[in-house]
């Protein structure tokens, strides 16, 4: 079964959000994602400073199985990547929610504005039938 925190916020693409005191949203791909994906050997991230659209495609996650574009669930600028991830893309696979984080984003809106069209971990589990 699939991890699903009760702390984030999740997109029907199975990316996750989570909102840190300074202002920023910490992305990455869930659990089930991962999961769903198989190993993962190679990640595609932005560059530091790229403006994001809400929606927009921000990388790739390149699996044995598969590759899979990665969404931006909210709009902003990339204000750090992942860079560990150039050399341990596993990380995704072992701590999805902890070292395996792809981007750090400064949302353009503030507040639930920046929240809107995200799920809550009920709302997810409920989309990937956990």
């Amino acid at each position: 079964m699939a991890n699903i925190p009760d702390d984030l916020l999740y997109t029907t693409e199975h990316e996750y959000v989570r909102f840190t005191p300074d202002g920023l949203a910490v992305v990455g791909i869930t659990d089930y994602a991962q999961g769903e994906l198989g190993d993962i050997v190679y990640v595609e991230l932005p560059k530091i400073g790229t403006t994001l659209g809400a929606h927009d495609v921000f990388g790739t996650v390149e699996a044995v199985k598969a590759v899979s574009e990665l969404f931006t669930p909210v709009a902003g600028e990339a204000v750090a990547v992942n860079e560990r991830l150039d050399k341990e893309p596993s990380l995704i696979n072992t701590d999805p929610y902890g070292d395996g984080w792809m981007i750090r984003i400064r949302p353009t809106a503030s507040g639930a504005q920046a929240r809107q069209g995200l799920i809550s971990p009920t709302e997810y589990a409920a989309h990937v039938g956990a």
